[in-house]
């Protein structure tokens, strides 16, 4: 983890493909440890370090996630996550086949499958489905690959993920969705790439971008989308 922004009611931090947001079954030490341990660290706080979670990122995603150092904030951007108008994310994800349209707005009904851990593309009116609307546009592309730029209009399970593999574009290392190969980190190349906001407290713009993961590929495809 990189802390990329703080203040005295909010942190944001870069996660790698190994981290975890919040505790799960694996045991593993989440990212809201990291960040706590940190603060207390830094700023020698005795006691318990408030913390709250935001939102999260897929295990294998990398990219930036925001917390919460006070109840106050925490309880203006769950009311702000909640609306997508109200918090601006975007994300870039590097997929094994060009889209037949460079750019096109996504909009499908996702069911969550519990079990397999998987979102599956359903008919309208299939039980438990969600609407997931999503827009994407070609920023950047390679012999192999191709890089999109994501904003979500929703935040369904797997959403991303989901969609793209569904118009033929699985992300490059996602196995789940229909990539070919896994990443050499383990991880998937989906990254969220920037988090745009007013602050919660002190109602300024906020614009917090994570780099891309350390890779040739990314690196490249990156310096291409700079034009």
């Amino acid at each position: 983890m990189t802390v990329l922004y703080e203040d005295n009611h909010i942190i944001a931090v870069s996660k790698t493909c190994h981290e975890i947001v919040q505790g799960d079954k694996t045991g593993d030490i989440p990212l809201s440890d990291m960040v706590k341990a940190y603060i207390k660290e830094k700023y020698n706080k005795p006691g318990e370090v408030f913390l709250g979670v935001t939102h999260r990122l897929d295990r294998p995603t990398t990219g930036v996630v925001l917390f919460a150092r006070t109840s106050k904030a925490l309880t203006r951007l769950n009311e702000m996550f909640k609306s997508h108008e109200l918090i601006r994310k975007t994300y870039w994800a590097i997929v094994q086949n060009a889209p037949k349209q460079p750019q096109a707005r996504l909009e499908n009904w996702l069911v969550r499958n519990e079990k397999q851990n998987k979102s599956y593309v359903a008919k309208l009116g299939t039980k438990d489905a969600k609407l997931a609307v999503l827009t994407y546009s070609t920023i950047a592309t390679s012999d192999n690959y191709t890089l999109l730029e994501i904003q979500l209009e929703t935040g369904r399970h797997h959403q991303i993920r989901c969609q793209l593999a569904a118009i033929g574009c699985p992300i490059k290392g996602d196995l789940k969705y229909g990539a070919k190969r896994s990443n050499p980190d383990g991880g998937i190349s989906l990254h969220a790439r920037k988090i745009e906001f007013v602050h919660p407290v002190s109602k300024q713009e906020i614009s917090i971008m994570a780099p891309v993961p350390d890779d040739k590929l990314w690196h490249a495809l990156e310096q291409q989308s700079m034009g």
